[in-house]
């Protein structure tokens, strides 16, 4: 039996075939009542009132402590960290040596020399890594996310977004919210508990992240729940939660670049058979034997932005040369709007047509976990479609995904192609016919507030 990724992708014969029969279901959020009210309400309120997320289950915590801890980050991230006080939060970002995406996590300077890494495991798996193989004088505690973890979360943490998510925290603290820039991060009391808040916004609406320890969370929620009464503060279930990407435009899970490179073999034992880069389902209607196929580049993903030649760090060199060589604009970001009678049909095709499109599941319409579909004009795979669902707010399918840059235009007409053409073990693919669906390529973020203005205030 294989005891790490790199036996198990040896087992399996290559790095795709271990991943597209893999038989683990895909991430879903742990421990999280799947809805409060109805999906659809819930996906209305953060554009109309406010609602309460709860991050609690679904992520993991890296905390990063020791005078060697700004050195760690910096080593590994694209993005700069020469301005990085405490009391604000970064979205970092790591490569490998040829420059492509291994993930991304949010990074908190909690104080002097602590930092806190929050997110899915890719980007922590790198970071936890090197914290403890790399030589640096860092101390490190981790708390693995609900699905994993036995027993509860060191901390708690929530969201309250929406047009009306001050009017509750004002509610809530007794107090006027402070004026903070994007990603800086203040305290609140909230029912006699010290809590800590970083300014943040999803799906282009403004809102605090706050979190504290886990003792304290149900005098907090309660707290909150009480001050969100009167201002329609509604919680989101764990069917709604994921869709906020889709109008925030954030590619939540890019496969991991790991699969391949020797420099990252040592790596690759490090991580056990249980790790997610390891069990985690790929899947769709692109497939390709060749694993770097399904990898993005920064520039692919719209962070090129933050990418910073003012330190060394793991990828540097590749990037540079991608910029020399003219290679960063082959690829975006952008938001595909499925056409709805094509996705009714597809939809409706398991009533009449006998094995349809049956996995088109609302809200969120993932069956695996890395997920790619092609992309096409005339024929072509011309990109390809990741993030997928439904979205109450603007009434349509969407899906986030990269296409070439001569198709960016807002307004190109393309094909997605929905189904899978290559069979495979994964548990929630039903017998099913393969279907084409127009779309529409558009902006991502796909919500003009979430594009423009809600980091600048």
């Amino acid at each position: 039996m294989a005891r790490n990724l790199e036996e198990a992708i040896k087992e399996a014969g290559s790095p795709v075939k271990l991943l597209w029969e893999s038989t683990t279901p895909p991430s879903v959020v742990p421990r999280v009542v799947q809805e409060f009210t109805n999906w659809r309400d819930e996906q209305l309120a953060w554009r109309r009132t406010a609602v309460l997320y709860d991050q609690c289950h679904h992520m993991a915590d890296l905390n990063i402590k020791g005078p060697d801890a700004l050195k760690l980050i910096s080593d590994l991230a694209v993005n700069s960290v020469e301005k990085f006080p405490v009391d604000m939060a970064k979205q970092f970002v790591a490569v490998n040596h040829d420059g492509y995406v291994i993930g991304d996590n949010i990074l908190f300077h909690l104080e002097e020399d602590e930092f806190q890494a929050v997110g899915i495991p890719p980007s922590i798996n790198w970071m936890h890594y090197h914290a403890v193989t790399g030589g640096y004088d860092v101390r490190i505690w981790r708390d693995d996310n609900s699905a994993v973890r036995k027993g509860d979360p060191v901390n708690y943490r929530y969201q309250i977004q929406g047009p009306g998510a001050m009017d509750v925290i004002r509610d809530a603290t007794g107090e006027e919210p402070p004026k903070l820039k994007f990603f800086y991060m203040t305290r609140f009391t909230i029912a006699g508990k010290t809590v800590r808040a970083l300014r943040h916004g999803m799906a282009g609406e403004p809102g605090f992240e706050i979190w504290g320890p886990w003792e304290d969370k149900d005098a907090v929620h309660a707290a909150i729940l009480e001050a969100g009464k009167k201002h329609g503060l509604t919680q989101v279930g764990g069917r709604a939660y994921h869709t906020n990407a889709l109008e925030s435009g954030w590619l939540p899970r890019p496969l991991p670049a790991i699969y391949t490179d020797e420099r990252l073999a040592d790596y690759r034992r490090w991580l056990d058979e249980n790790a997610y880069e390891t069990i985690s389902p790929l899947g769709g209607s692109f497939h390709s034997e060749n694993i770097e196929d399904y990898y993005f580049t920064p520039y692919d993903l719209d962070y090129g932005r933050i990418v910073a030649f003012d330190h060394d760090f793991i990828g540097r060199e590749a990037l540079e040369k991608m910029v020399a060589d003219g290679k960063t604009g082959e690829r975006k970001k952008v938001t595909f709007v499925w056409n709805g009678d094509d996705t009714a049909a597809a939809y409706g095709s398991m009533f009449h047509q006998g094995p349809g499109a049956k996995f088109i599941n609302l809200p969120m319409s993932l069956y695996d976990t890395f997920h790619a579909d092609r992309i096409e004009i005339d024929g072509k795979v011309v990109g390809l479609s990741t993030w997928c669902g439904y979205s109450a707010n603007e009434r349509a399918m969407l899906s986030l995904g990269v296409i070439d840059a001569a198709f960016a235009e807002p307004g190109t007409e393309v094909t997605l192609v929905w189904g899978e053409d290559t069979p495979s073990a994964k548990v929630q693919v039903e017998d099913h016919v393969q279907v084409k669906i127009r779309a529409t390529v558009q902006a991502a973020p796909l919500v003009e507030k979430a594009r423009t203005s809600y980091r600048a205030n």
